[in-house]
């Protein structure tokens, strides 16, 4: 099992799925988040997208809306990706969202419409900084390749800059779910900035990130191994394989293997972060929304699998079928974060018969029994689940739930 925080922190083990949304000035070339490191754009040029962005069509209720379509139990937006731009009103630089044709305070908007919800609101911040003259730009990876000639690198000065914008963050936007730190680059390491940041919202959560260890690990798009994590973890993944901000050819991710993706890492444990990037004028293209409502479909008929639940792939040893155990009371439900290839799960070494087996998906019982079976005619019965329907849902996982007396 998990090790508790055993205070307000253990919410994380409740709020099992996020959305989080990378947005910001890069979302009017459309080509990726970090085009001033990937692309061909020069600081110069970027940095004049400061007089183009307003996104007129900007809607917090709508995203609001949408990530509770989806089944979402809180948003994590970045206040301040790579490039440097803010997306609220800071007195530490004028290169934000004030000084825009827009000139609103975005935040302040998702706060409010957050807040009436009692939906939790994640703050993402970057560690290196494009913009900053005090930011030690030296090459490195996600990195500008080296200072401009009006820039003082001087770290310390640079977080005392990042010091006074956390401060912003966390006493002017009530109550804040998760610091969300990110590419500690130049890896200043001090506890203390952590300890502020909590000083300032004592039940703040803060991911691995940023000047020490944090709460909780943050795994990116890899799937891990294993079957159960050993610490607080919350994985991300985006709705497209090339980039987080807005991309306007972008390569998507099928909805099938999204959906695989957040179960294994529910089923293990873990929480789930899925990130869109809205288009420049605010507003999420409608691609990307129905496949957030359509993974929203299933995750709201398999949720009792995960809300609850603890890991208990254990109770199985590995098998040739490729499955996942969760457990709640007397209930052990099992997920096929991967593809059936037969219609039946035999669950070796259990031996022990259900009462019933329900698929989750549309509420039907399953056939089980404890039989013994050719492929283990050497060893002793166990428990199967039968005639699962894996023809009649190919662009879902199946989760079956299996009640025991």
């Amino acid at each position: 099992m998990i090790r508790r925080f055993n205070d307000e922190r253990d919410r994380f083990f409740d709020l099992r799925y996020g959305l989080f949304v990378h947005w910001g000035l890069y979302a009017i070339p459309g080509w990726h988040e970090q085009i001033l490191w990937r692309g061909d754009t020069s600081r110069e040029q970027y940095e004049q997208l400061i007089h183009e962005f307003n996104p007129v069509n900007f809607d917090p209720e709508a995203w609001l809306d949408l990530a509770q379509e989806a089944g979402m139990q809180y948003l994590c937006i970045t206040t301040k990706h790579h490039d440097g731009f803010c997306l609220w009103d800071t007195k530490q630089t004028d290169y934000n969202i004030m000084h825009t044709p827009y000139g609103r305070d975005v935040l302040a908007q998702l706060a409010e419409a957050c807040r009436k919800r009692n939906f939790p609101l994640s703050l993402y911040y970057s560690c290196p900084d494009w913009h900053h003259p005090n930011y030690p730009n030296q090459g490195r990876h996600h990195e500008m390749f080296g200072p401009r000639a009006t820039d003082t690198p001087d770290l310390d000065l640079y977080y005392a800059f990042v010091k006074e914008q956390i401060r912003e963050l966390l006493t002017g936007y009530g109550p804040i779910y998760q610091l969300f730190w990110d590419v500690n680059v130049a890896e200043y390491y001090n506890p203390e900035l952590n300890a502020y940041a909590r000083s300032l919202q004592p039940g703040l959560l803060i991911n691995n990130r940023g000047p020490d260890d944090g709460d909780y690990s943050t795994p990116e798009r890899e799937l891990p191994e294993g079957l159960a994590f050993d610490r607080p973890t919350e994985a991300c993944q985006s709705l497209g394989r090339e980039s987080w901000g807005y991309r306007s050819d972008e390569d998507y991710y099928s909805r099938k293997f999204l959906m695989q993706s957040v179960d294994q890492i529910l089923a293990m444990g873990g929480n789930y972060l899925l990130n869109v990037g809205p288009r420049a004028d605010g507003s999420i293209a409608e691609e990307n929304a129905a496949t957030l409502r359509a993974i929203g479909s299933w995750y709201g008929k398999v949720r009792e699998a995960f809300d609850g639940t603890y890991p208990a792939s254990y109770l199985k040893s590995d098998s040739y079928d490729q499955v996942l155990l969760t457990r709640k009371y007397n209930h052990v439900y099992v997920h096929a974060y991967q593809d059936l290839q037969t219609s039946s799960i035999t669950l070796k070494p259990l031996d022990r018969l259900p009462a019933r087996a329900v698929l989750l998906n549309d509420g039907r019982e399953l056939p089980v029994r404890i039989a013994k079976l050719p492929w283990y005619w050497k060893e002793k019965p166990y428990l199967q689940v039968q005639n699962i329907p894996i023809d009649e849902y190919p662009g879902e996982v199946l989760v079956v739930r299996l009640d025991f007396e």
